[in-house]
Formats: C-alpha cells, structure tokens, sequence
C-alpha cells in the first residue's frame, strides 16, 4: 500500500500540514493544493493515486472539483471532508460517484483506513496486484498512467475492449496487459490481424474446420476461438474483417458457441474477446462497411491510445529502455543517447509511433560503435523516404533517364545495340538521347563516340 501518490486539497494550511504529515508517515507520496484551480493545474502535469479534497475551498468547492476529476480521469477515487454543515452534500456526491467522505475532526485510523480502502478499490496499488501485468508498456504521462488505471480496473471484469489507436501505438501490448491483469491470466492469450489474412481463409482460422471441409482440408484444424478457450482472443485490426464473416462472428458472440467450417455441430466456447482498430468505425458504419449491432458488442468498453507525440515526456524513458533491450540482442555495450541525440529523438514527429521509434532505435543500435548513440546516427534514422507525389510528366521524364543510362551502361555506350534492345530504330533512340542529355561517349571504355 505504501508508495501511493496522493493529492490533497484544503485552504485550512495548519490541517494540510498536518494531514500530509500523517500520511507521508504512513509511506504515501504527498503533493497539496489549497484551491481548485491548483488542484486541477496539478493533475494536469500528474495523475495521483487519490484525491483527498475539503468540500468548501476559496474558488469553489470540492463538489465542483469532483466533477471536473470526474469528466478527465473518471477512474480516480475521490474522498471529501466536510464539516458537520456540507455533511448533505457529501452524502449526494457519493450517490454520484464520490468513493465516500470524512466528518471533521476525524480520527487518523480512520484517515489511513479509509485511503487504504479507495486505493484498493481502484486496484492502484501493489498490494491489489504489482505492475507486472503492465511491463512490457514502459510510461510516465499522466496520459497513459489514467489509461493504464482504467485498463486494470477493466481487467477484472469479462467485458469486450475495444482499443481504439494510431497504427504502431502500441494496442497489442495494452491488449496483452489486460489479459495478464484479469483472472484469465493462467489461460491463452491468441492474437490475429484480421486485414492480414485472406477473406477465404480467415474463417477457418477463426472457427477452425473439419476435414474434407474443402479441397486441402486433409484434417481436422483448431480454430483460433477453440486455441484461446478459457483465456482471451485479440482480433486486431477489427474494422478490416470482411462483412460476411462480420455476420458469423455476431453469432458466435451472441451463442457463446462456433461452428467450424464443414461441420454441423456447435461447439461451446469461453473466450474473452479484446479487439483493437486504428480506422474510425463510425465513419465505417456510416459507408456500410460495419455492422453497427457488431460494434457494440465489441464496444462494451473503449481505450484510446495516445499517440507517441501526444506523450512526449514518455520518448526518453521508451528509447532508452529499448536501446538497453536492443543493445543486448546485438551483444554491445551502450551507455544512452547523446544529450542533443536525445533531444532529438523527443522533438522528432513519429508518425509511426512506438513502432517507429523501435525501429529507429534499433537501427542505431546496430551501427552505433561508441559507448553513447551520437545526434548523427539518431539524425541518419530519423530521415523519411520522400512522399512527394510527382506529375505524371515528372515521373514519365525520370523514368526514361534511368531507363535510357541503364541500356547504356549494358551496352557500354553503344547505340545500335541500345536501340535495339529499346526496339527503337536508331534515329529516335538519338533524338530520345538528346532530350536527356546523354552523351553516349561517357559509358564507352575508349570515351569515342560513334
């Protein structure tokens, strides 16, 4: 329990000093505010563990601040003091969603009981489970931390998660998190990108298939849904399933049971389904691309991964703990980045996302031979290939010189036979060679033109 961060909020400085000083006693991390604007400043740049807030503060009161908690990190618990006036109040924000309320002056049992209480409700600290279930997703914004809270507190039900996110962000780590985190953890984990295999296969894949079932099918196959029974199944890429088997997997869902191809029998399953896309889904239903009642099945509840740009704070800590796991599998010796390498690396776009930044890193990985990555191999691996679009004239022109000084070079500058592997005659293959200035001498041993 001890080691949880706390935010306390009270004008009454005397009472702030003397609450923080009963809970750093009792191992907690403690920030203060003394009003409403620099509780909401604080949890703007850090995400505690609890908010314990008085009820009436100079700026507002901690009803208001409640609701403000409420609408960005719904998963924070909240605990208010009152004074034996606001004891109403306090009695209807915990039909509201409050986590519960303390009568002034109270007891410091009581104080350290009932903060033990919330943080265990909201399974945020180690004693409701450590971080192993998350660490593979290396973090420190207070984005992914609220994310994160909610993903563990989601966990512990057998609810569909529908993860929503910019390619390379990282959905199947978070999808893998939450099944080490529910009480399927000792069970499968099957992951399947559903736009990377085939329509014709992908539903033997899915519910497997009897043998004879079609030409090739010589045996019996396990589909994904029975290798995952009893754990969880993660369809990645969800909005690019095919809507015929849309249709059959709404009934698996809805029947908790498959129907392999060929076969008449129903077999029952257990699987929780996690599912993740980067398309937007709406816009897919509105084309009539998505089965809407398929949707909100698998949208029971919704995570949305920020994009690496979106946490910047997060780039140091992520390149650098890849650099350590990257540096192991080439057998090197690497210290970290360069200060300005570092910097940037955090300034850079990262349209790729996580995934990116692991490529980058591993590429200066592999070429780096001092003990710390210099700004030169991180600049080399920041650079993009072009996305230019070309006018179809620009293209057609480029196209014709590297075509034309590749004959040439065949040929070792001779014309005739250029032409005539161009099958051109020999007048328009010069007049070809004149448009682009080349000058067959240049790829001739003995530099004589014809």
């Amino acid at each position: 329990m001890n080691g949880a961060s706390l935010l306390l909020v009270d004008d009454d400085v005397d009472l702030l000093r003397l609450l923080s000083m009963r809970l750093v006693a009792a191992g907690y991390r403690v920030s203060t505010a003394e009003t409403v604007q620099s509780a909401l400043a604080q949890l703007a740049v850090m995400t505690p563990q609890l908010v314990i807030s008085d009820v009436r503060l100079p700026d507002g009161d901690g009803l208001a601040l409640y609701e403000e908690i409420r609408a960005r990190l719904p998963a924070l618990p909240v605990i208010l003091l009152t004074a034996h006036g606001t004891i109403p109040d306090a009695v209807d924000a915990t039909s509201r969603g409050v986590f519960g309320y303390l009568t002034k002056p109270f007891d410091s049992k009581v104080l350290l009981d009932k903060v033990r209480q919330a943080l265990l409700v909201s399974a945020a600290t180690p004693e409701a489970g450590d971080d192993a279930w998350r660490s593979e997703i290396v973090s420190r914004s207070s984005a992914m931390t609220e994310l994160l809270t909610e993903a563990r507190l989601i966990a512990a039900s057998d609810a569909s998660v529908l993860v929503r996110g910019e390619s390379g962000s990282g959905k199947e780590l978070l999808a893998r998190a939450i099944h080490k985190a529910s009480p399927r953890a000792a069970r499968p984990f099957v992951a399947v990108n559903c736009g990377a295999i085939p329509e014709a296969l992908l539903e033997s894949e899915l519910f497997g298939h009897v043998k004879g079932a079609f030409t090739g099918a010589v045996n019996h196959h396990r589909g994904l849904f029975q290798t995952a029974d009893g754990g969880t199944l993660f369809l990645d890429e969800i909005g690019d399933m095919p809507l015929a088997l849309q249709v059959k997997l709404l009934r698996v869902l809805q029947e908790r049971a498959i129907r392999p191809v060929g076969s008449s029998e129903s077999l029952p399953i257990d699987v929780r389904i996690l599912s993740a896309t980067h398309r937007d889904l709406d816009a897919a239903m509105a084309a009539g691309e998505f089965r809407e009642d398929l949707y909100y099945r698998l949208n029971v509840v919704a995570l949305t991964l920020p994009p690496l740009a979106a946490r910047r704070e997060d780039i140091p800590l992520l390149a650098n703990h890849l650099l350590q796991r990257l540096a192991e599998k080439y057998a090197k010796r690497l210290n970290g980045f360069a200060p300005d390498a570092l910097e940037a690396l955090s300034t850079a776009a990262w349209p790729g996302n996580v995934r990116q930044l692991f490529n980058a890193i591993e590429q200066v990985c592999a070429l780096c031979t001092a003990s710390i990555v210099p700004l030169a191999l991180v600049q080399r691996a920041l650079r993009q290939p072009s996305a230019e679009v070309l006018s179809y004239a620009e293209a057609k022109r480029r196209f014709e010189l590297d075509y034309l000084t590749r004959l040439l070079k065949l040929t070792d500058g001779n014309v005739a036979d250029a032409a005539k592997l161009a099958d051109r005659n020999r007048t328009e293959f010069y007049r070809l060679l004149q448009k682009h200035a080349l000058t067959p001498a240049l790829f001739r041993g003995d530099g004589v033109a014809e």
